[in-house]
This record gives structure tokens, sequence and C-alpha cells, in this order.
């Protein structure tokens, strides 16, 4: 194996775009396709089994989120390197994979040359950003500089904000605890603890707040 080999993993669940950036990896020198996954929970067992220099890992998927999977993945194959690779443009999804330890996150509508550099860039242990995540974590290191207080959202995890997303959807407890394999007494405590943390007191005021930071569309 030369230096320059990387064993790359899709992940991805719309099959469509998998086979796409599988193919385009396949026609690059230096870079092998060595398994795709088209859900979360396949993702983790693939990493394992596996052990790829990188994965490219899509957000939203069934079977839980590709943040969780890169969470777990992390812990259990360290040696695997990250890449989120989404539609979604969006500074919480940016912070939480970060956070997760992820080796880098791109835009889906990224040119084949970034995407080929953040894969690149992984291999080597390093971090790879588009150009305007870069201004955005600048922007939050400047703040903390000033002591600007930190927005109470960056507190929830991950699974708290899937809840507030369903909630402003109009979703009910049962819905809610349906779509995510969770109980009705689970899903009421993760209400609970979102109130808490952003200081609102009903469900109202939790769907204008979910509006007011872009998670539901009008």
């Amino acid at each position: 194996m030369t230096e320059a080999h990387i064993r790359v993993v899709v992940v991805d669940d719309h099959t469509l775009i998998r086979q796409g950036i599988v193919g385009l990896l396949a026609s690059q020198s230096g870079i092998e396709v060595v398994g795709e996954a088209g859900t979360a929970r396949d993702a983790v067992q693939l990493a394992g089994q596996v052990k790829p220099d990188v994965m490219l890992m899509d957000i939203s998927m069934p079977g839980g989120t590709g943040l969780e999977a890169t969470r777990e993945i992390r812990a259990a194959v360290p040696s695997v390197r990250v890449v989120i690779l989404t539609m979604h443009d969006r500074e919480d999804y940016l912070h939480e994979a970060l956070r997760v330890g992820a080796s880098g996150y791109v835009l889906k509508g990224a040119d084949v040359q970034e995407l080929l550099q953040a894969v690149r860039a992984a291999s080597r242990g390093e971090v790879y950003l588009y150009p305007d995540a870069t201004k955005v974590l600048i922007d939050d290191y400047i703040r903390s500089l000033q002591g600007g207080e930190r927005d109470p959202y960056d507190r929830l995890s991950e699974r708290e904000r899937e809840v507030l997303r369903l909630i402003a959807q109009g979703r009910t407890s049962a819905e809610i605890a349906a779509s995510l394999v969770l109980s009705p007494h689970t899903v009421q405590s993760h209400r609970d603890h979102l109130m808490t943390k952003l200081g609102l007191h009903s469900t109202g005021a939790l769907i204008r707040y979910a509006i007011a930071k872009g998670l539901v569309e009008l």
C-alpha cells in the first residue's frame, strides 16, 4: 500500500447520491472505496469491520443521525476519521460535528476538488471545513473573547434538538416517541429539559423559538 492510498467508506441513505460519490472516488488515484452504508447503524458496524481511513458521513439518515454515528465510531475506532458530507449549511450541525470528533464538514454543493481535499486532509489527521464554516468559528471565538453569552441552543444535545424540531412541526409526544423509537416518558423528559435549558414555559414558546432559529420552515 502506498503512502497516498486512502481507504474510504461512503455513508448516505440516498442510493443514487451514494453510488455517485462512490463512482467519483473510485475514479481517483490513491483512493479505494472499501464499503458503503445507508443507515447510521450500518455505518457504525461497518467502521468496526472494515476500519477505513476515512468515512464520508451524511447527517439525516434512518436509524440515528450521522452525528450520533460519528460519536460512536470515534469512541470505538479512533483511527477512523469522519468527514460530514451534508446538504445542511447550519451552524448548529457544524458545532455538533466538531464536538463529536468529525475531521471535516463539507456541503453536498461543493465541487469535486473540495471533496477530495477534505478526504485527503482527514486521512492526514487534519481538519477540513468549507470556507464559510471557518468564518463562523472565528466569529464565535471573537464573541467568546468579548465576553458574549453562549447561545442556550448550544447547550442542547443532538437528541434534544431533534425533539425540538419535531415539536415545532406540530408532532404529539406519541408521534415523536414513535419517530425516534423512544418511550413517551423519555420524550416528556426531553420536553422538560428543553424548557429548562431555554428558559421557556410552554409548547407554544418552544415552537416560536424553533421558528426563530430557523429549525422549521413556514
